[in-house]
């Protein structure tokens, strides 16, 4: 199974502003020496030895991971502004049928969906999953006028089907598990597993603290000794404490959560859209202290990141 990030801010799409690329620019300028600049080799590795997140980005798109497995399903979670990116740069199934697992209907987990280039293709066969009663009309409205050109109803490729909390369902050779999570208006979690072992969990718009008391029950049954799992991680802690009950945790609780539950690898996702690079690196270095000498167990910890592939 291979997992790719294309989208993985929360909240609202968050390019780089011009501020933020002066500064880069300025950054690796400070840094260079005559002899990072004596050949076209040179001034390659001169780029490739900068940090991340200098010459690169977590980049500004809203939710969206894609899961490729053995078979060649394709799974993508959520339909963020990512999805356009995915549709734009990604290799289509042979089959041309993608499996969408919808976490909850937040403007962010949506948006992209009327910008991927598959719902337009006749040959294309686009499932969506979900877990909200009435989806289906609330999701067709951000296609009616004056929201969108295009409606819904000219989109014939599509089909629906509402999944319950701890259901347990079959894409291709990956069973799909599912946990309800404490956000406001609800969230879903979703499980994959493949060949017998659980290779990826996606648990975003998750506020951690408020589910300790299921810990023992569901949620520690459905993410115990997963692989790897991209883990809401948006604020900070004091950004925590002033957004009680808004529907996200602070990276220390995503850190503390994945060693309680033996989680091998975790990508700190939906990142602060006010986060720009530069501070999204201190977290994560923040959170690998935390990890090495605060938590119960070292997790390996990362930073989900716009164009990143995993192989599981």
């Amino acid at each position: 199974m291979k997992v790719f990030f294309w989208g993985t801010r929360g909240s609202t799409p968050s390019p780089l502003t011009l501020e933020q690329v002066q500064a880069k620019i300025n950054a690796a300028v400070m840094r260079i020496q005559s002899k990072d600049i004596a050949s076209a080799d040179a001034r390659q590795k001169f780029l490739s030895n900068l940090p991340s997140h200098i010459y690169g980005t977590a980049g500004g798109n809203t939710s969206c991971v894609q899961a490729v497995a053995d078979d060649g399903s394709q799974i993508i979670f959520d339909a963020g502004t990512g999805l356009r990116v995915l549709g734009k740069k990604s290799q289509p199934p042979k089959n041309k049928r993608y499996s969408i697992l919808l976490s909850h209907l937040h403007w962010d987990h949506i948006q992209g969906f009327p910008f991927f280039d598959a719902i337009y293709d006749p040959e294309s066969k686009i499932d969506i999953y979900y877990p909200v009663e009435g989806f289906e009309k609330k999701f067709q409205e951000q296609m009616k006028e004056p929201f969108f050109p295009i409606d819904f109803s000219a989109l014939k490729n599509i089909s629906f089907r509402q999944i319950k909390n701890q259901e347990e369902f079959k894409i291709g050779s990956v069973t799909v598990s599912s946990c309800k999570m404490s956000h406001p208006g609800g969230s879903f979690a979703y499980s994959l597993s493949e060949g017998g072992k659980k290779k990826f969990i996606y648990a975003t718009d998750i506020e951690l603290y408020l589910d300790a008391a299921n810990y023992q029950n569901s949620v520690e049954t459905f993410f115990s000794g997963a692989k790897a799992a991209a883990i809401d991680s948006q604020y900070t802690m004091r950004e925590a404490i002033e957004k009680i009950r808004w529907g996200h945790s602070p990276f220390s609780y995503a850190v503390d959560f994945a060693a309680q539950m033996s989680i091998e690898k975790i990508f700190l996702f939906h990142h602060e859209p006010e986060h720009s690079d530069e501070e999204l690196d201190a977290i994560l270095r923040s959170a690998r202290w935390y990890s090495n000498f605060v938590a119960r167990r070292v997790v390996d910890v990362n930073l989900a990141i716009e164009g990143t592939e995993i192989d599981l």
